[in-house]
């Protein structure tokens, strides 16, 4: 079985949605012994976002208007229950994430998921900004990787074309929102779904294929 991930970093949803695949992924091998690949598609949220992004609260209220403190604290709770932690209250920027989907775009795939969930803990447990250069290089010293190398590629514009890839299919495809789950080129689940729903697709899908 195969699985596209198409997911934005700054989406709370998709890390709780991922985590979940993540559990979902474990379950399912151990009853199966299936080996599932993942594969990471990149998204923007919002494509409008300038390069330096802009303020996290004054953006997001825009959007959302008095409903945002309802929805932290509903995006903390579920995060909680499944031993996520989100501190919106740390967090200052709303980041333009192109740089960070181009790094991913330049790490072999066995190496994006920890690439993604590192991002993410440092924008949603730190309030780190991952729209600077330097934040990214620094979470990318830190789980271990060349951030020489990377910074070099990335000066070079590498990665910008596989993501336009990703953004240019995710539109062809009619994808609206993330997390967007694509399975087999054939099945699309959109949502955070929980671990045991995610194990009941799967069988779903088996089903069908036999």
């Amino acid at each position: 079985m195969h699985i596209q991930v198409y997911s934005d970093m700054v989406c709370p949803w998709c890390r709780i949605g991922m985590k979940n695949l993540s559990d979902a992924i474990e379950l399912w091998t151990e009853r199966t012994a299936e080996e599932i690949e993942v594969s990471h598609r990149a998204y923007l949220l919002d494509p409008s976002l300038p390069p330096e992004g802009l303020p996290f609260k004054a953006s997001m209220e825009r959007k959302m208007g008095p409903k945002l403190e309802e929805m932290t604290r509903r995006v903390t709770e579920a995060g909680a229950n499944v031993g996520l932690v989100f501190r919106f209250d740390r967090v200052a920027r709303m980041p333009n994430t192109v740089l960070a989907h181009r790094v991913t775009a330049l790490l072999p795939e066995k190496q994006r998921q920890m690439w993604i969930d590192a991002i993410m803990t440092a924008y949603f447990e730190f309030g780190r900004d991952i729209a600077k250069l330097d934040v990214l290089l620094e979470v990318a010293t830190d789980i271990g990787l060349n951030a020489h190398e990377i910074g070099m590629r990335l000066e070079n514009g590498e990665g910008a074309e596989e993501v336009e890839r990703d953004l240019a299919q995710a539109r062809a495809m009619g994808i609206s929102g993330v997390p967007f789950f694509v399975i087999d080129n054939k099945f699309g689940l959109s949502g955070a779904y929980p671990a045991a729903e995610f194990v009941r697709a799967f069988e779903k899908i088996q089903e069908q294929k036999a």
